[in-house]
């Protein structure tokens, strides 16, 4: 005694199939345009204009570092940096900034001030991580000139930062 009347259209599974795909396709679609809309790209520069005139100030810090000759090993490890001047280094023994540069995450950039010891070593204690991609960049108060490298740390042994 089976009777030939369907089931009705919301127990069945093909319909909610059909249903599901589109509903999640657009519940995605809106959840992306809240990111886009609402999100902010730390990577970007506001002003170009500004960014472009100031282009030849920095060529012009590092071909100083160049006329200096200006050559370094510089180690950094988790919780200090030392930079051991080879040639170039500063003759009153002021001291240096260290820029740290982080490739992607903005909010991780921070500087630490180097100070000379009675041997001539720069040195500062690091307080925060280091491991990943940087950009490094060494220069006096004044900034008349500028030495700066690509490197991925934590590193075992010491690089050489040079223009």
């Amino acid at each position: 005694m089976q009777s030939d009347i369907p089931n009705v259209w919301y127990k069945q599974f093909w319909p909610w199939f059909l249903i599901v795909v589109p509903l999640t396709s657009m519940v995605l679609s809106f959840s992306m345009m809240y990111l886009a809309f609402n999100g902010k790209d730390s990577l970007v520069i506001d002003d170009y204009y500004k960014e472009g005139r100031g282009i030849n100030l920095k060529i012009h810090k590092l071909q100083q570092a160049k006329v200096l000759n200006i050559l370094t090993k510089t180690q950094v490890s988790s919780d200090y940096v030392e930079v051991n001047f080879i040639n170039g280094a500063p003759d009153n023994g002021e001291a240096l900034t260290l820029d740290f540069f982080h490739s992607t995450q903005k909010f991780k950039d921070f500087s630490v001030t180097l100070l000379r010891d009675a041997n001539g070593m720069y040195r500062a204690p690091l307080k925060g991580e280091v491991s990943g991609k940087w950009q490094l960049s060494l220069h006096p108060f004044d900034e008349n000139w500028k030495i700066q490298k690509v490197v991925s740390l934590p590193q075992a042994s010491p690089f050489d930062l040079k223009p």
